[in-house]
C-alpha cells in the first residue's frame, strides 16, 4: 500500500497539486462571473445535401439566436462560434419543414440555447438535370456610316447549364454580357461571358466566350445591332 501510495499519489506531487489550483481557480472565476442573455445572429448550414437535388425555395441564410452564459464568455462570442446546421441526408424532392432548436446550434461550451427566431424553416427541393443549349451575343453600338452586322458568332457556341430540372427546362439559350462593336469594320473579335437570367440555373464550366462580329456595307445608311 505504501508503494502504491507513493507511485500514484506523491509521484510528480507539486504538479498535481498545481492542477489542482488551476481547476479550482477557473471553477472559482466562473462561479462568480454573472449569467448574461444574448441574441447572436448565426449562419445556416446545410450538412449532408443530396448530390442529385437542389433547392428551389428561398430561404434563410442566417436566424437569431437567444443564448446564455457567463459574461465573460458570452461577451466574446464570434460569429464563427455559432451555427444552425440542418443535415439534409435523406431528403427526397418536394417540400419540407425543419425544426430549428437548441439541438440544431451549435454553440462553445458552457453556452445554452434559450430560443431560436424562426424556429422553423420551409424548404422546396428539386431534381437537378444539366443540358446544353446555345450563346447568344449582344451587340451593341454604332457603326461606320453605310455598314451594318452581316454576321455573329460565338466561340464555344453552346453551354452546358445545370440546376432545377423545371428551370433548367425553361431555358433556351444563355446570353452574354454587352460587346460594344463601336466602329467595327470589316471582323472583329471580343472576350466575353455567358449567363442564364434564372438565379437558380447556373453555367456548369463558365469559360470565356469569343464573339466574333463581321460588318459590311449595307444598302440602308448607318447601320445598327
Amino acid at each position: 500500500m505504501r508503494q502504491l501510495f507513493r507511485k500514484y499519489v506523491l509521484n510528480d506531487l507539486d504538479l498535481k497539486v498545481l492542477a489542482l489550483l488551476l481547476a479550482f481557480g477557473l471553477w472559482w472565476m466562473l462561479g462568480r462571473d454573472p449569467m448574461v442573455e444574448s441574441v447572436e445572429t448565426a449562419a445556416i448550414e446545410f450538412q449532408h445535401a443530396p448530390d442529385n437535388l437542389v433547392m428551389t425555395s428561398d430561404s434563410p441564410s442566417q436566424v437569431r439566436v437567444t443564448v446564455k452564459g457567463p459574461e465573460r464568455i458570452v461577451r466574446a462570442l464570434k460569429p464563427t462560434e455559432i451555427a444552425a446546421v440542418l443535415d439534409l441526408a435523406g431528403v427526397n424532392a418536394g417540400e419540407r419543414t425543419f425544426d430549428l432548436g437548441p439541438r440544431q446550434i451549435s454553440v462553445p461550451r458552457g453556452v445554452t440555447v434559450q430560443q431560436v427566431v424562426p424556429a422553423q424553416i420551409h424548404l422546396d427541393f428539386s431534381p437537378s438535370t444539366r443540358r446544353t443549349i446555345a450563346v447568344r451575343a449582344r451587340v451593341i453600338g454604332k457603326f461606320v456610316s453605310g455598314y451594318g452586322i452581316t454576321e455573329i458568332s460565338c466561340d464555344p457556341a453552346t453551354v452546358t447549364v445545370v440546376g432545377p430540372e423545371s428551370r433548367v427546362n425553361a431555358i433556351d439559350t444563355a446570353i452574354t454580357d454587352p460587346v460594344d462593336a463601336t466602329g467595327v469594320v470589316g471582323k472583329a473579335t471580343f472576350t466575353t461571358h455567358a449567363y442564364v437570367p434564372d438565379p437558380l440555373v447556373r453555367v456548369q464550366h463558365p469559360l470565356p466566350i469569343r464573339v466574333t462580329v463581321t460588318t459590311s456595307k449595307s444598302s440602308g445608311g448607318a447601320g445598327q445591332p
